[in-house]
């Protein structure tokens, strides 16, 4: 049990200090070097903690902290505006609906789900991660962010997961200018086969995306006729969970 007690403060130092060294945590618990450099492999290993992608040697929160967070999120303002509007969103295009959160520039994390009553449909679980550059949700919130930020991604390895993948960095901030444009983004197979998504972001006060709402959909029930109709009610969507965030 000591262990355990220990990893948990270990947890709970770094997202108080993050990103933090070995030495610095050394320093606040006066334990072995040794003994923290295993917890904290042991925490990254779990997906608790990852090492910072610009200071290798600094540790942080990882996306595994966000799959356990809904149970929380439930109590707060951002899960209680997306609620409601996320079931009529369902109801009207009777399609799966997420709530997606950006965990930094590492990708978006599902933290809530509204099922469809198809036999076939899509099926993501809470506390799923995907890529930033190849979701409709990813890209929703990308196309909103600043341009040092896209920058960053489209400099890092824009991972290929179909023939439908953008792995370009030019042709994905294009793509990103089209999102701006329009107010939603479109997955058309791009990072799961079989699998399409419309998203929208939802924004805070100064216009920085907190979340993303996507209807999810198989490619068999994909129609590019419908994109301008889903595109709609999903902005419209994203529109009504930010004014009731900010409410």
């Amino acid at each position: 049990m000591k262990s355990v007690t220990r990893s948990l403060r270990v947890l709970e130092a770094v997202a108080r200090h993050q990103p933090v060294t070995v030495g610095e945590l050394t320093k606040l618990f006066g334990l072995p070097k040794s003994t923290l450099q295993r917890t904290l492999v042991t925490l990254n290993e779990a997906g608790w903690l990852r090492a910072n992608r610009k200071d290798t040697t600094r540790w942080e929160i990882g996306a595994r902290v966000l799959a356990v967070r809904p149970a929380a999120l439930q109590g707060s303002s951002l899960f209680a505006a997306a609620r409601e509007p996320m079931i009529r969103l369902r109801d009207a295009v009777n399609e799966t609906i997420h709530l997606s959160v950006p965990d930094a520039l590492h990708g978006m994390v599902v933290v809530d789900r509204v099922d469809c009553d198809h036999a076939v449909r899509t099926f993501h679980s809470i506390g799923d991660t995907s890529p930033l550059h190849a979701t409709a949700a990813g890209n929703a919130v990308l196309a909103h962010l600043g341009k040092s930020e896209i920058d960053e991604v489209a400099a890092g390895t824009l991972e290929g997961y179909g023939e439908e993948t953008i792995t370009d960095p030019g042709q994905l901030r294009g793509e990103l200018h089209r999102v701006r444009e329009r107010g939603y983004a479109v997955n058309h197979n791009q990072y799961l086969q079989g699998v399409c998504a419309i998203a929208a972001p939802v924004l805070d006060s100064e216009g920085t995306p907190l979340a993303a709402v996507a209807v999810s959909l198989p490619d068999s029930r994909f129609e590019p006729g419908r994109l301008p109709e889903l595109g709609r009610l999903v902005a419209e969507t994203a529109a009504e969970i930010t004014a009731r965030h900010l409410a």
